[in-house]
């Protein structure tokens, strides 16, 4: 079956989380990905623990799809190897910060004169202009700098982190769909594409209310834990058997839908949504009081039978054991023959009736297909790769 990036190639030349997922994700449906990566340690998630087999569990997964060629950027003859794969390229990737590309001398006016139909999709913790172009940062940067962190946490106590570095898989989910939106536009105009992607906008874009209300009406968003400020109920409820239920009631229809459930007559009374907000604390108690009547699993089926939306706060042993996760195929058993074992994957997301994603293949070793891609793309002989693996330019 063809997929929809099929021809296209694409250089990963960046590290850790966000522009590699721009990458693996063309990759899912098509793009031939090439990971350039430092002949020394290669891409730092290579060193997250835990290990197996003296390798990151992480690195098969966030490794697949890929082929991994070693280039030295800081040795001239290694940027010149990487102009010449630049040059036979649709599409770079990459997430240094911008003085740190001029100084390697690939920036996207240096590699327009290799490639002039290139695009370059540039994810940056601040963008390529504005005073804070130059300065370094990572998701958790990110996140506090476009407000997340500021709003995440119960209303008495400090701002936390979310569970996950989130600004890395908005950025990387955003910097994909920029580089649809470039690649397009270069196949309309036949000219190279620059994309200035900083790894707060995403975050800050998702976040639609927060400067929305602070425009209209000069009141800053103050944390609410698992609290909306817009809804009632809408939290994290205990069950009889100590898991907990998550339960928004979004609109009007979903809590004339539970209130029956309730058998509640004070619940029965607050009929408009500024009513429930106002006795937010009774509704929580009530509510809670409710699940706490039922296990887990009893309560989903209760609710939903009903109409109403809930869910399980799922683990991740509870994620793999689930018929919906499995039916779907949202995780996948992935057999790497050459390590002798099998990975646990999320696949791809979504679901499309005219293509599949591709097979998974796990990342590979450190620098397994160097020789191939130089030799192939490059033109690199047998005797010049030896030169330049003697001088630690691949």
């Amino acid at each position: 079956m063809s997929l929809p990036l099929d021809g296209i190639r694409v250089l990963d030349a960046a590290t850790v989380l966000a522009a590699p997922l721009t990458a693996a994700l063309l990759g899912e449906f098509g793009a031939e990905v090439i990971k350039v990566e430092d002949p020394k340690h290669g891409d730092p998630i290579r060193g997250y623990p835990p290990f197996v087999d003296g390798e990151s569990a992480q690195w098969p997964y966030l490794g697949k799809n890929k082929k991994s060629v070693t280039i030295d950027l800081h040795n001239s003859d290694g940027v010149a190897v990487f102009r010449r794969l630049v040059a036979e390229t649709d599409l770079v990737v990459t997430n240094f910060r911008p003085p740190t590309l001029r100084g390697f001398g690939i920036d996207f006016d240096e590699l327009c004169k290799v490639n002039p139909e290139l695009v370059l999709v540039h994810i940056s913790a601040y963008g390529r202009t504005g005073p804070y172009a130059d300065r370094p940062g990572f998701a958790r940067v990110a996140e506090a700098f476009a407000g997340l962190t500021g709003r995440t946490g119960n209303p008495d106590g400090p701002p936390m982190f979310s569970g996950y570095a989130i600004a890395d898989g908005l950025a990387g989910i955003y910097g994909a769909y920029a580089a649809m939106l470039a690649l397009r536009q270069r196949d309309q105009t036949g000219t190279a594409q620059l994309v200035d992607l900083a790894l707060y906008e995403p975050v800050l874009r998702m976040m639609e209310d927060f400067i929305a209300d602070y425009g209209s009406t000069g009141e800053i968003a103050a944390r609410a834990g698992n609290e909306n400020p817009k809804i009632s109920p809408n939290g994290l409820y205990p069950t009889k058997d100590g898991k907990y239920l998550v339960l928004p009631a979004s609109t009007q229809r979903m809590w004339e839908r539970l209130v029956p459930l309730l058998d509640d007559p004070d619940l029965a009374e607050l009929v408009t949504f500024e009513q429930r907000i106002t006795q937010r604390a009774l509704v929580d108690a009530r509510v809670a009081a409710f699940t706490s009547r039922h296990d887990l699993a009893e309560l989903v089926d209760k609710l939903t039978t009903a109409g109403v939306a809930c869910g399980p706060v799922n683990d991740a042993a509870d994620i793999c054991a689930d018929e919906h996760i499995q039916a779907r195929g949202s995780i996948r058993e992935v057999v790497d023959p050459e390590r002798g074992r099998t990975h646990l994957m999320q696949a791809p997301a979504g679901r499309f009736s005219g293509f599949a994603p591709r097979s998974i293949t796990p990342g590979p070793r450190l620098g397994a297909d160097t020789d191939a891609v130089l030799g192939e793309l490059a033109g690199c002989t047998a005797t010049e790769l030896a030169r330049l693996r003697a001088s630690g330019a691949i």
